[in-house]
């Protein structure tokens, strides 16, 4: 089995917090996904910055697009790795 790391990229930290409980409600998701802000080079307001869900994939069974869509949504998208 290998594991793998799907990141989902969201406008603000609102929405990866609604992206984390769907992910466990869609997905069936156990594991908690790791939120990770992510400031743009110069910015230093929070409010600017995009948040990163990073979910973890044991045995690499979410479809990629599928996640893709679903961070869509919320007016994110799946980061290729």
């Amino acid at each position: 089995m290998s594991d793998v790391r799907h990141v989902l990229v969201l406008p603000d930290r609102d929405a990866a917090e609604e992206v984390v409980e769907a992910l466990r409600e869609r997905f069936g998701v156990d594991e908690e996904p790791r939120m990770v802000r992510d400031a743009l080079a110069g910015e230093d307001d929070a409010e600017d910055a995009q948040w990163l869900v990073v979910l973890r994939d044991e045995g690499a069974v979410l479809d990629p697009a599928e996640l893709d869509a679903f961070a869509g949504e919320w007016d994110g998208w799946r980061e290729e790795p």
